[in-house]
């Protein structure tokens, strides 16, 4: 009987092939390429959003960002908000060799906007402060070797629900969006408008998903690039036929996010005056010391733990992470994560932060950090192509959310049900981040009740010091109004 001779892996072809190990990882430059433009267009609707949250809303002496008292400066923040995520993410690609993303964190913006700039006497430059002070601190943490300690204390089998979890987190993210589930009356959610499918643009995303699902299931190379550019011009057509509109109260059945249409132009000079207006302790003098730690502590546990789930979902998906669940250059990705969010501060744009939607971008093939070179090119751009960007609605891109929801679904598999005290915190972690709408939220909720069934169980000698640690900060986390008002701050 013959035996079979292993087969050696394929020679790099280049300088940029060996520099990225595209071939070691199984890729192409083609795909890197393709994956990273899938990325982007996933994840693109953030420059818009961004400005939206941040840019609509006066700081406590009336002020918006960037613009005055007098209105909303959205051109600004939404140039600002292209250039930081493209500096960071080409960094995350060459720093840390890693297919992920980063842009300015939704939720985090939102806290930002509505919990921090919008305090009386609390300007938009002592809110940014805060979100440089919250970066610098994570780094601190990342150099110390703390965070990636936490990261590696974390059971595989919880690592692997905190990537279920978001996979089912970011397909509801898809279908809400998109307006194909929508919040009902008497109920919490339900299918469409009145429980039923009305109007064009749900049109357009089923025929996107649909399109999406078949080229997948035929194996196409690109099959997600292909159904958002696809799905996209369908949507550009039916605007010039029908004159659909965007959604509105007066029209619920519109557009979401972008009215899709040819832009008047396709270059647009971009305003950076943001970058450096933040003051780095002037909050402190406004609020309060005991405020400022509590507004700091609060978005960096959020930040801490989002992206330590987001890697692990990115690499579990481009079947990068070793035995541990941990990926490659860990410490790199998050030292660049850490930079990021004081970048966003220091951009005035919000704090920066790793993007699960890199999981389109590996799901249709990438898996080294040129698809991030590339995502991040893509950004750069946007700052002068950003009447193009404008052309894709929520409806053309969402669908690679629910696929790509499906794909991380599949890892499921990987955790023993059959044992409660995994299985247990395992559920509440993948049922909670889409049920609270926060990928937080289920971290933590599984790290308290495994640590409580170990106790319970006694087996608390099982649990790492930094699980017991983690899932007392998280406690404090879920707490932080009590305590708030405990100490009338």
């Amino acid at each position: 009987m013959a035996t079979s001779t292993p087969t050696k892996p394929a020679a790099p072809t280049g300088a940029i092939d060996r520099f990225f190990k595209i071939t070691e990882r199984g890729s192409t430059v083609g795909a890197e390429v393709r994956g990273g433009l899938v990325t982007f267009f996933a994840m693109s609707y953030i420059i818009v959003l961004n400005p939206l949250i941040i840019g609509t809303i006066p700081d406590g002496t009336g002020q918006f960002l960037g613009g005055g008292t007098d209105g909303p400066n959205l051109g600004m923040v939404a140039a600002t908000t292209a250039l930081v995520a493209g500096v960071m993410t080409i960094l995350m690609g060459v720093v840390a060799n890693f297919p992920l993303a980063l842009a300015a964190g939704l939720g985090l913006n939102a806290v930002v906007a509505f919990s921090i700039a919008s305090l009386p006497d609390v300007t938009w430059a002592d809110a940014m402060g805060l979100v440089v002070l919250e970066g610098l601190i994570i780094l601190v943490l990342v150099l110390t070797g703390f965070r990636e300690a936490v990261f590696r204390a974390v059971p595989v089998q919880l690592k692997t629900a905190i990537s279920v979890g978001i996979g089912l987190f970011i397909a509801l993210i898809g279908l809400v969006d998109a307006g194909f589930v929508t919040q009902g009356q008497g109920t919490a959610l339900q299918l469409g408008t009145g429980g039923s499918l009305v109007g064009w643009p749900i049109l357009v995303f089923v025929v996107g998903l649909l399109l999406m699902i078949v080229l997948m299931a035929r194996r196409v190379r690109g099959a997600i690039l292909i159904s958002i550019v696809t799905a996209t011009l369908l949507a550009v057509a039916l605007e010039a036929i029908v004159g659909i509109g965007g959604r509105s109260e007066d029209n619920p059945n519109g557009w979401s996010l972008d009215v899709p249409a040819l832009p008047d132009q396709l270059v647009a000079a971009p305003d950076f005056s943001l970058l450096g207006q933040f003051s780095l302790f002037g909050s402190i003098e406004k609020i309060g010391i005991v405020a400022v730690v509590l507004l700091v502590f609060s978005i960096m546990l959020a930040d801490f733990f989002d992206t330590m789930g987001t890697m692990v979902a990115i690499g579990a998906e481009a079947d990068l992470l070793d035995e541990t669940g941990t990926p490659p250059r860990t410490r790199q990705i998050l030292v660049v994560d850490s930079l990021a969010a004081a970048a966003g501060g220091a951009g005035s744009v919000s704090s920066n932060t790793s993007y699960i939607e890199s999981a389109t971008g590996v799901g249709d093939g990438a898996r080294t950090g040129l698809a991030s070179v590339v995502t991040g090119i893509a950004f750069l751009l946007a700052t002068f192509l950003s009447p193009l960007v404008a052309m894709v609605p929520y409806e053309a891109a969402t669908p690679a959310l629910v696929i790509v929801g499906f794909l991380m679904m599949m890892q499921v598999s990987g955790i023993t049900w059959s044992s409660y005290e995994i299985a247990i915190p395992a559920f509440l972690t993948i049922i909670l981040m889409p049920f609270t709408y926060s990928i937080t939220t289920g971290i933590g909720a599984g790290f308290i009740t495994f640590v409580v069934l170990k106790v319970a169980l006694g087996k608390a000698r099982e649990v790492h010091p930094l699980m017991w640690l983690s899932a007392v900060l998280f406690v404090i986390y879920f707490t932080l109004e009590p305590i708030r008002t405990l100490l009338d701050v």
